[in-house]
């Protein structure tokens, strides 16, 4: 069971939405909300929008009548596979007040760019992979609690020795950079990176048209984009060069990497993210997150970008995350951190007060010293 399934307000709010990039587990969250909540069967309904039912019949009418035969909970899957979901949805939050609704849809949909503006309506929650911790509790092998940043740097230590003192992470250190980000990695992990590279086309094939309308050449545009940048991330993006590699101009080369971006694909740093508009080109540009190199790579990915790709995926969904030459990141436009192996000291980073290494390979840090695998307990 997903930790997401008890953050979520269920009961405060009338209309909430839930995103996340294909196969994060969206439908299983909801699925297990109704399976929990105590609904009667005649009182809840689960519909996913993607459905041929729909090709010849209305989202507001199958609402209007469930409500009007005493439903209360709509739950409504693939949003943004309907083409007038947030309007029909907003007439059914506004003409039935008794009705609960809840949707998921694609990492890349926006409230307020639909016909029906949710966003004053709808409590929107972004659904992350699994982290190293949820990674080791979904298989029950340990129960720990998230850990927040400020304890992790004040207290690495004793939390570190109090974890390990009877669980050994680093045993399943390898596991979760290959296949553990996404919950389906349960059914069979053996063709786990085929899934994952099979759920990547099909987000730009399918959900990118739906929600952009953008065109098939686009789509074919992005995929060399993709298999460019697969091989050479990190890097800092040589836009002139990228547009005469894929024979376009050098604003949708940056629009490109904003699309993979919001489908979960890559993580773009910048060096100032207040005011960042979708015509700024990135200072780095990082495959979101390790499992994603493993499966796009055509040789095994280098372990310093293996690093650098878990640490950059475990804290920048709860923190501003920045570039910066004096460091791998800076978080929070205070904190640097340096990423590196065992052997990783500060000696770089000597002149910065708020400076941390995040090693690689050790169970236990000291000073600033901070076991890499750690930042893996922040949600």
């Amino acid at each position: 069971m997903r930790d997401a399934l008890v953050k979520v307000t269920w009961a405060d709010n009338r209309l909430i939405g839930i995103k996340g990039a294909r196969g994060v587990g969206k439908t299983t969250l909801v699925l297990q909300y109704l399976k929990l909540s105590g609904f009667a069967l005649e009182q809840a309904l689960y519909v996913s929008l993607d459905d041929l039912y729909f090709s010849m019949n209305r989202l507001y009418d199958l609402g209007a009548s469930f409500t009007r035969q005493g439903g209360l909970v709509l739950v409504l899957d693939e949003v943004h596979r309907y083409a007038n979901w947030s309007q029909e949805i907003k007439n059914l939050y506004d003409d039935f007040p008794d009705l609960r609704i809840i949707f998921t849809g694609s990492s890349i949909i926006h409230l307020e760019r639909g016909k029906g503006d949710l966003s004053r309506r709808a409590v929107m929650y972004q659904l992350p992979g699994l982290s190293f911790r949820e990674f080791l509790r979904i298989q029950q092998l340990v129960a720990w609690s998230p850990v927040s940043l400020t304890d992790l740097l004040e207290r690495h230590t004793q939390i570190a020795a109090d974890l390990t003192a009877s669980f050994k992470p680093l045993a399943h250190w390898a596991d979760y950079l290959k296949h553990g980000y996404y919950p389906y990695f349960l059914e069979n992990k053996e063709v786990y990176s085929q899934k994952l590279t099979e759920t990547i086309a099909l987000s730009l094939e399918i959900d990118l048209p739906s929600v952009y309308g953008i065109s098939y050449a686009t789509v074919d545009k992005l995929k060399q984009l993709l298999v460019v940048l697969a091989e050479s991330v990190p890097l800092k993006p040589n836009i002139s060069k990228l547009s005469e590699q894929l024979h376009t101009t050098r604003g949708l080369v940056v629009e490109y990497m904003h699309y993979l971006e919001e489908l979960g694909i890559l993580l773009l740093l910048h060096r100032d993210s207040f005011g960042v508009t979708r015509l700024q080109k990135p200072e780095k540009v990082y495959l979101s997150h390790p499992n994603v190199h493993y499966a796009l790579h055509q040789s095994q990915p280098n372990k310093g970008t293996i690093r650098e790709s878990f640490l950059l995926s475990q804290i920048h969904l709860g923190h501003q995350v920045e570039y910066t030459e004096d460091g791998d990141f800076k978080i929070d436009r205070q904190i640097t951190i340096e990423v590196g192996g065992a052997s990783k000291n500060r000696r770089q980073l000597t002149n910065i007060e708020q400076a941390y290494v995040a090693a690689n390979d050790i169970e236990v840090g000291y000073g600033r010293k901070i076991p890499l695998w750690l930042f893996g307990l922040l949600y």
